[in-house]
């Protein structure tokens, strides 16, 4: 598959901007998400499934900080690594155009992203050691105090959660934002990939020996989540 698109009308073209590694990983991430919110609000038998999804994010996490560097152009942490300066004049408006905010992540998307990825990182260690003193808990339980595992269990099942449901809400209420009042379709890049930009815009790298990066990247994760799951075993 192409970077790019020949599609050039009006002085754009359809620009390759997310890859097919960081669009699986988003797609897969929120659903794994879902499924550990739901399978912990459903409780008993389902928490078995809790603990799957939260090792599947383990994985999907680490995947992403590896491709944070070696993935994609504007897949990459140093496309959208802003400086406070940038910040404040894409707040006022007064964005420069070399500083491409309307490319892949905005300012303020690049917060979002990095507060979910943090967030998520935090809820996935606090419940690898957590309990919830039923039936389940963290693999790596034996390796902390009683005082951190109840500690951890704490800000897993109550600040953790919520602000995680709460960044989740924001993230959804920012893209229909855009889509209603910027006429900004956020979604469909990230289904697609490409975009509709100006003529200079540089295309993310996107073909066969880049997804077997992917895979390699992928498979460090899934090789963690499941050493952290036979800690438990």
């Amino acid at each position: 598959m192409g970077s790019t698109r020949s599609e050039a009308t009006g002085g754009l073209r359809a620009v390759r901007i997310w890859d097919w590694p960081t669009r699986l990983f988003h797609w897969v991430l929120a659903l794994c998400v879902a499924g550990a919110v739901v399978s912990a609000k459903m409780g008993g038998n389902a928490m078995a499934w809790h603990v799957r999804f939260g090792l599947a994010v383990l994985a999907l996490l680490v995947f992403r900080l590896i491709w944070g560097v070696i993935g994609g152009r504007w897949s990459r942490f140093a496309s959208f690594l802003y400086t406070p300066a940038t910040l404040l004049r894409y707040l006022r408006g007064q964005s420069r155009p070399d500083e491409r905010v309307d490319v892949g992540h905005s300012p303020l998307g690049a917060l979002a992203v990095f507060s979910l990825l943090g967030l998520l990182a935090v809820q996935v260690a606090t419940g690898l050691v957590a309990d919830d003193e039923i039936a389940s808990t963290g693999p790596l339980i034996r390796f902390v105090e009683s005082a951190t595992s109840l500690a951890a269990t704490s800000w897993h099942k109550s600040w953790g959660q919520w602000l995680l449901l709460g960044l989740v809400a924001l993230h959804v209420a920012a893209i229909a934002v855009y889509r209603l009042v910027h006429r900004r379709d956020l979604v469909r890049p990230m289904l697609v990939g490409d975009k509709p930009l100006p003529l200079d815009v540089p295309a993310s790298a996107d073909h066969a020996s880049r997804w077997g990066l992917a895979l390699v990247a992928l498979s460090l994760g899934v090789a963690l989540a499941w050493w952290v799951q036979a800690q438990g075993g």
